[in-house]
């Protein structure tokens, strides 16, 4: 023993060298490099905090005889060193190599912060137990030791507390390049293609052996199955294994340009956005960021290009070895590359899909005769999204609607392919019959921007509103216009279930064609005349029909306005009275409310949606105040004034959805109470908004709650103590508030509560005794929370049906599976990542 106490100190000697010269070399990395200032800055507040107690660790190590665990301290340390050493010389235009290093830093950090603290756990137990079993050591050196493991471990429990927190904190400042990591990932490939085996084939030959085709365009008509294409050339193995995780797909459609492409490349790639001064400034930046890539290879897929974006094209043409773009477009450029034309499916392929489709394996379905169905199919003119729709549309129907069907795709149409294809699609939107609900739904998703997923809430508030339905049977349209392919619904979560009335995590997206059939049915008529309005402006050029007149007057029911980013504001004027749902789409950082809002007094549903990359400022915010009827509100990416408590009132506002918006000015800046400006709100959503810290004084004055949802609140600390007062509470949502650290005990209280979320409340260490008192808990998601103990009260919990968790969770509640047989444990899967695509 005597032999290792010296090998002890012998290293401990050396730590203290080694420690020193990791503190010095992190002060001088602060001062030469900036790029990395805040996780450097952490590291030397860390180890100043352990300077003090360096001599301590010695001395314990000494004493308790473990060489090896100061040993891998020391070799943190050594490598730590290395570390600072490499990110000093890192440059300030080294996109790759910046976001990878801050990553070490981290790790390492927590790597330390880790160690020490169960090194001194392990002292504590492990090392006191072996001089017990001495026979002949000395009591009062056993106390002294251990006094000494928990005095130190005390100080480092602190550090360690202190050092996560700094942690957490800098995670959720960098949220919003988080949440937007992997944005430009390859969609999913949901069914295997029809037709496209030798497409495929050949398109994988230009990308992998075809040195000559660096630019590729695979161009058809609307409708051809294009995008599906080049999504399963990206799914191929093949392609995959060349290009790895450098594949970045991206739908251009007819009003991105280049700046939101480049930016949303360097978020894929969780990389800090520069602050470019042109698009030339931000074209120069990608070439950088691709030239460090290479030389592995890069596929940049650009989806949906139209002429408009030409410029685009030539901008991203950078000379950079295996770099290769796939371009698709109705349209040919060829000036930017080789063509390839993608032909519509033969007869036999259009055969077997719409027979998929109209004829599924597990139904009873009317099937005509032969030379009746190759008429229907012949009348979808090979187009795979035709074929699609019509077939979906027809399946289960009778002999006579297969028959009203036929006649109808038989009628002449133009020469012009896509006026052919909404022609024949048309059929299937009137094939609704007696459902002209559904059919009212589905005009009304040309309210939107081209190729931006639709949150599927803000459709329910929609029709809920104009066509008087309960949210079941507008969830109920949701699915009819999606099992008859006019949309798809995408869920974001795997474990998300419908049956808990929660439709957060569903967005709907629809093939541009049928949006477009969708407008053109809302455009017809006089425009004083139509149900719905949809306004669309580009480069603030407004529309003819809006211009020609001083005082528009219109009717409908829907009025939606959408914008890109160089629009400044300037409003026509409108008289819109009737307007019941407004829509406002929008890009700029600073956006102004229309003042002909103030005169909508019929308006139920107000959804302000920005797509642009941060929260942006509103204008005119106090017009809102005269909406006296408004009942639903969704606001995105915005900055909340403090007016929004302050100074208005919202008497009628049942539901209100806050995503990704700034609004701690708003709830922490009012001396109001939220009770009096929302006296009757019974649902809330406050998603993604990462400067929410506390909620307002006064929140659980809201008694009419009955749905609340406080999601992905990074900075989140703390529930109030008289949670219990929100008596009608029946669902509580608070997954991924990763710095929550408790429950109130109030919360027992909440006696109507059926579904809580607390998947991926890191900090919660455990639940509360009180939680046994939610009697009417059916459904409890602890995914990711595998650290919280359950208290033994989780037994009277007698109408648990369902725990979902991972599978440590799991494990945790198998122990009280004989005192609720009612119990099912689900273990979950993993979630879809890609959902901002």
């Amino acid at each position: 023993m005597a032999g290792q106490v010296v090998i002890s100190a012998v290293a401990g000697a050396g730590f203290e060298i080694i420690f020193g010269d990791f503190l010095k070399m992190v002060l001088k990395a602060q001062k030469n490099n900036s790029q990395f200032k805040p996780n450097l800055k952490r590291l030397e507040e860390m180890l100043k905090d352990m300077a003090p107690n360096i001599k301590k660790i010695e001395s314990l190590n000494a004493e308790l005889d473990q060489p090896k665990q100061l040993e891998r301290l020391k070799g943190l340390m050594t490598k730590g060193n290395d570390l600072v050493n490499k990110c000093s010389k890192i440059q300030k235009y080294n996109y790759l190599k910046r976001p990878l290093y801050n990553k070490k830093l981290l790790k390492l950090e927590k790597d330390i912060r880790d160690h020490i603290s169960s090194v001194l756990q392990l002292q504590a137990v492990a090392d006191t137990k072996e001089i017990l079993h001495t026979q002949n050591s000395n009591l009062v050196a056993v106390k002294d030791v251990s006094s000494g493991v928990r005095q130190l471990s005390d100080q480092f429990g602190k550090l360690s507390m202190t050092l996560s927190n700094a942690c957490r904190v800098d995670s959720s400042k960098s949220y919003s390049n988080t949440i937007l990591a992997g944005v430009c990932s390859p969609p999913l490939l949901k069914v295997d293609p029809v037709g496209l085996k030798i497409p495929l084939s050949d398109l994988e030959i230009k990308l992998l052996n075809d040195e000559t085709s660096q630019h590729i365009v695979l161009s058809a008509p609307g409708g051809c199955g294009k995008t599906t294409l080049a999504t399963a050339l990206c799914q191929h193995g093949n392609v995959k294994d060349k290009f790895k995780s450098n594949i970045f797909f991206i739908n251009v459609s007819k009003l991105r340009n280049l700046l939101v492409i480049v930016k949303m490349i360097f978020q894929h790639k969780e990389i800090e956005l520069p602050d470019f001064r042109s698009e030339e400034d931000a074209a120069n930046h990608l070439e950088r960021l691709f030239k460090q890539i290479g030389p592995d290879p890069i596929l940049l897929v650009l989806d949906d290009v139209w002429p408009v974006s030409k410029s685009i094209l030539d901008k991203l043409k950078f000379r950079i070895e295996n770099y290769k773009i796939l371009v698709t477009s109705r349209y040919e450029f060829p000036s930017f590359g080789s063509t390839y034309k993608l032909e519509t499916l033969n007869l036999a392929d259009a055969m077997t899909l719409f027979q998929k489709l109209a004829f599924p394996l597990d139904q009873q379905s009317y099937a005509p005769d032969q030379k009746s169905l190759e008429e229907m199919v012949k009348c979808c003119r090979g187009f795979p999204l035709v074929i699609s729709v019509v077939g979906k549309s027809l399946c289960r129907k009778s002999a006579a609607e297969w028959r009203k069907r036929l006649k109808e795709c038989s009628k002449p149409a133009s020469i012009l392919y896509d006026n052919e294809i909404l022609n024949c699609l048309q059929s299937s939107v009137e094939a609704f019959n007696d459902n002209v609900v559904a059919k009212e739904c589905f005009m009304d998703l040309g309210s939107f921007p081209e190729d931006h997923r639709i949150p599927a809430t803000t459709l329910i508030d929609m029709w809920a509103e104009l066509y008087n339905l309960d949210e079941d049977d507008a969830i109920a349209n949701l699915h009819e216009l999606s099992d008859r392919n006019l949309i798809e619904v995408v869920v974001t979560r795997k474990d998300a279930n419908e049956d808990d009335g929660s439709y957060n995590e569903h967005f709907v997206t629809q093939h541009d064609l049928l949006r477009e059939l969708a407008i053109r049915e809302s455009n017809s008529g006089n425009i004083e005349d139509r149900k719905r309005v949809l306004l669309e402006i580009i480069e603030n050029k407004i529309p003819e029909w809006l211009m020609e007149q001083d005082q528009l007057s219109i009717r409908a029911k829907l009025l939606s306005i959408s914008t890109d980013e160089k629009f400044s504001s300037s409003w026509s004027t409108m008289q819109a009275p009737e307007v019941e749902v407004l829509l406002l789409n929008f890009q700029t950082e600073k956006y102004s409310l229309p003042e002909f809002i103030e005169r909508m007094n019929k308006l139920k549903v107000l959804v302000l949606h920005n797509y642009g990359f941060v929260p942006a400022e509103l204008s005119n915010f106090p017009l809102l105040g005269s909406l006296s009827n408004l009942k639903r509100i969704r606001l995105e990416k915005v900055s909340i004034p403090s007016l929004f408590l302050t100074s208005m009132k919202w008497r009628k506002l049942e539901k209100m959805s806050l995503v990704m918006c700034n609004i701690d000015q708003a709830f922490n800046k009012s001396t109001n109470k939220i009770s009096d400006a929302f006296p009757k709100l019974v649902d809330l959503t406050i998603d993604y908004c990462n400067d929410l810290e506390e909620l307002p004084t006064g929140f659980c004055d809201l008694v009419l709650l009955r749905k609340l949802s406080i999601t992905n609140c990074h900075k989140l600390l703390a529930l109030p103590e008289d949670m219990g007062n929100l008596i009608d509470l029946e669902v509580l949502r608070l997954n991924s508030c990763i710095e929550l650290t408790e429950l109130p005990g109030t919360i027992g209280r909440l006696h109507k509560l059926q579904i809580l979320d607390l998947s991926e409340c890191l900090s919660v260490k455990e639940l509360p005794e009180q939680i046994g008192q939610l009697h009417d808990l059916s459904k409890l998601y602890m995914i990711e929370c595998s650290s919280c103990e359950l208290p033994s009260s989780v037994a009277n919990l007698v109408h648990l049906n369902e725990v979902i968790g991972d599978q440590e969770t799991a494990m945790s509640w198998n122990r009280f599976k004989p005192c609720l047989p009612s119990l099912t444990i689900k273990v979950h899967k993993e979630n879809n990542l890609n959902w901002l695509g």
